[in-house]
């Protein structure tokens, strides 16, 4: 017994020495692990899902702009009141913001999803989680859940819930404004 207690203080002082090592060796994100994803800071998961025509497309990663991805279900009440607000984003920010809305469909019915897209007019990409995939990768357990992500790949932001138009662009305005500034020293 005390021969475990001590092999057990044993590895947690040299796992504690080799974080402190390693504290602050990581550029803007920090390598993440699964039980800590995604978090603003961290690098978003990366996978493909299919688009309503069932064309595959990636999520995570670099991009050229700011991307808010939506995580949404049909069935969910504060879904359909925040996706008017969604789609007046995506029209107001066109060119500087990349919208993905991602159906549960794991939890979901396709065909309700689909005549939800329909019903709310939604014109920017949805994607269907149809094995439930980007749901464990995202950590989502609830609706609706929204990330924004930098151009890098870094989740900014993460909301749970409904926020206001004006809440949205703040966020957003924020992150426009932090990657302008990125660009602008870079180019210097």
């Amino acid at each position: 017994m005390k021969r475990s207690i001590v092999l057990l203080v044993i590895v947690l002082i040299l796992a504690g020495a080799a974080v402190y090592q390693n504290k602050g060796k990581h550029d803007d994100a920090l390598a993440a692990s699964s039980d800590m994803l995604p978090k603003p800071g961290y690098t978003a998961p990366t996978l493909n899902l299919p688009d309503l025509q069932d064309k595959s497309v990636a999520i995570g990663g670099k991009r050229d702009k700011l991307l808010l991805v939506n995580f949404w279900a049909s069935w969910c009440y504060p879904c359909e009141m925040e996706a008017p607000d969604l789609l007046s984003l995506a029209k107001d920010y066109d060119g500087k913001l990349e919208i993905l809305g991602i159906n549960a469909t794991s939890v979901d019915k396709e065909r309700q999803a689909r005549e939800f897209v329909d019903q709310q007019k939604l014109s920017f990409p949805i994607l269907m989680d149809r094995d439930g995939d980007a749901q464990k990768l995202y950590k989502v357990n609830s609706f609706p859940i929204s990330l924004l992500v930098d151009s890098n790949g870094i989740v900014r932001e993460r909301i749970e819930g409904v926020i206001s138009k004006a809440q949205w662009k703040g966020f957003i305005d924020k992150w426009l404004d932090a990657e302008n500034d990125s660009k602008a020293s870079a180019s210097t």
